[in-house]
């Protein structure tokens, strides 16, 4: 079976979807962001001089999740029918962001919410980081996507 991402000289392509068929697909990734105790309560209490760090890092999820064609060279510009962005926290030091994206069509949503989730992120991070240049971004992962020809995935505690 060929590789579909390469053509027939072996270079990169955007595959072709238009055979594809047409599904509702979502998918959800998650992102930590590791931090002093301190830094973190001062997200919780509005307390970081740039505003409310949250809020802004819900809007740039959201614009980073329309627009990761135009930052992933191979991906389709897809129309996203949902993205929703949750924060949590450890009470200590950590962060947790959760994204999911929705769409109904040709192709999967995994990228736009890996990118979603890693544009909130480095928001937390620009946003705190006259509080604390020492916070670590990461692991960022895929935890699921349903729909599509290659099925569901479910990320369990054995998967790397």
């Amino acid at each position: 079976m060929p590789l579909t991402h390469f053509n027939e000289q072996g270079r990169a392509r955007m595959v072709d979807i238009s055979d594809k068929q047409e599904t509702s697909r979502t998918a959800v990734a998650q992102s930590t962001v590791t931090m002093q105790p301190s830094t973190l309560e001062l997200i919780k209490q509005g307390r970081i001089g740039k505003g409310d760090v949250l809020a802004v890092s819900q809007i740039a999820a959201i614009m980073a999740a329309k627009k990761t064609s135009d930052w992933i060279p191979m991906c389709h510009p897809l129309s996203l029918t949902g993205v929703d962005v949750h924060f949590t926290d450890n009470g200590l030091n950590e962060l947790y962001i959760e994204v999911s994206v929705r769409t109904k069509g040709l192709t999967g949503v995994e990228m736009e919410a890996l990118t979603a989730v890693s544009a909130a992120a480095l928001t937390v991070y620009d946003m705190c980081k006259a509080a604390e240049k020492g916070m670590i971004i990461g692991p960022t992962l895929l935890v699921s996507k349903t729909g599509g020809k290659s099925g569901d995935f479910h990320r369990n505690d054995t998967d790397s």
